[in-house]
């Protein structure tokens, strides 16, 4: 099996695999200025996508721009986030050379789409291809390639414990390759029920005192699990942003939710914010909690409520997971300042990360690759990829770190 790193190799971002130069695996941007497109002129036969995320779907419409029409293989929640965030990057960037999809593309995806859920195998470009739950997003999948010859496991993004969205990933299916992803190598996330109870116990205090807290959160997933946490700890909250339209998409596949009813709960529990008649300054100003995008404070309805609430310290900002360096969110964090309004600001608001992290640990990482001790390990998607494969070689795993570009040869 010949498989080519197009992008997502010592980096997190334009995830895109190559196998037998046939088949596809994801095709992701990754958020710069300008956006970074994975490398190479392809032309597959058939696009396989592990999950709804820009990093990994943001660029599978620009393969439908010429005459060729591979079929796009994915789970039914990841077909719609994809087209959710596909008209999301329209609106920002459309006409732009930071988008270079438009419409037509997208509407074309309806053309050569195939659907499949967890553990249904179906052949793409002369292999054979399943699916299992990788407890990321909804609908994320480990994709497991067969040629008849060499089984390739491709873990995508993935999380081994079960949070109130979803349940871990489990299934170890048997693999001669496994293609894994590293981004919080080296990093112990705390007990996500300490997080929650955290993350909730600030967040009564806060409202006790006459506070206003505003939680930025990924529109897809964090936001759901939040707004799912604070209809467990009866915390009054309003949902805004991108997270309403996923919210609403989701709850038409339970099949791929943890327990859809506490959704449904969760759903009837939150405010929508439509933001018509400055909406939005109102509700700043009230005694509650705001779940909203975005996660790094780099965009979305957040930036017109943090600017409303950053002079009081009663109030709260909670980010809920990992702020890239170079985003506002990152900034605050480390200052206690951030771009607001066309400036840099203080901010006298209370501010604090909770990890609501999406992604497997270092125990995470490991436990799973303990169940595949004879297998080649192919370290990608994080910062320091190399430096995972050299700690995994140490434990005597045949473990390496390609490079974008790099192509490879495994049996």
């Amino acid at each position: 099996m010949d498989v080519q790193f197009l992008g997502g190799t010592g980096e997190v971002g334009r995830s895109a695999i190559l196998v037998d130069d046939r088949l596809l695996l994801d095709y992701g941007v990754k958020t710069a200025t300008p956006m970074q497109y994975p490398v190479g002129d392809i032309d597959p036969e058939a696009v396989v996508v592990s999950h709804g995320h820009l990093d990994h779907a943001g660029a599978v419409p620009t393969l439908l721009s010429g005459d060729s029409r591979p079929a796009i293989h994915w789970t039914p929640p990841t077909a719609a986030l994809t087209r959710i965030l596909a008209r999301d990057t329209l609106k920002l960037h459309g006409g732009t050379m930071q988008c270079p999809f438009t419409e037509t593309h997208v509407a074309r995806l309806g053309e050569v789409e195939c659907r499949h859920g967890y553990r249904e195998s179906f052949e793409a470009a002369g292999h054979e291809i399943t699916f299992y739950n990788a407890g990321h997003i909804p609908g994320s999948a480990h994709v497991l390639v067969d040629d008849g010859e060499t089984r390739l496991l491709y873990t995508a993004d993935f999380h081994t414990d079960d949070t109130r969205l979803l349940s871990g990933s489990t299934a170890r299916p048997a693999a001669d390759v496994v293609l894994c992803e590293s981004t919080y190598a080296n990093v112990d996330h705390e007990p996500r029920a300490a997080v929650e109870e955290r993350f909730a116990e600030t967040t009564r205090t806060t409202l006790w005192e006459g506070g206003t807290v505003v939680v930025p959160a990924f529109g897809i997933g964090r936001t759901q699990e939040l707004l799912m946490v604070c209809a467990a700890h009866d915390l009054d909250c309003y949902v805004d942003g991108m997270g309403v339209e996923v919210l609403a998409m989701l709850r038409g596949y339970p099949d791929f939710l943890r327990d859809s009813d506490a959704l449904d709960r969760a759903a009837r529990h939150a405010r929508k914010v439509t933001g018509r008649d400055g909406q939005r300054k109102r509700i700043a100003d009230q005694n509650t909690v705001i779940v909203t995008t975005s996660g790094m404070l780099s965009g979305g309805p957040a930036m017109s409520y943090i600017p409303e609430i950053r002079t009081d310290p009663t109030n709260r900002i909670s980010l809920t997971g990992y702020q890239v360096e170079g985003t506002p969110g990152r900034e605050l964090l480390e200052t206690g300042r951030c771009e607001l309004n066309g400036g840099v600001r203080p901010v006298a608001a209370r501010t604090e990360l909770f990890d609501f992290s999406a992604h497997a640990d270092d125990a995470g990482l490991r436990s799973f690759l303990a169940s595949y001790d004879d297998a080649t390990v192919l370290v990608n998607h994080g910062d320091d990829c190399e430096g995972f494969a050299a700690e995994l070689r140490e434990d005597d795993v045949d473990a390496s770190a390609p490079e974008v570009g790099d192509e490879r040869v495994v049996e």
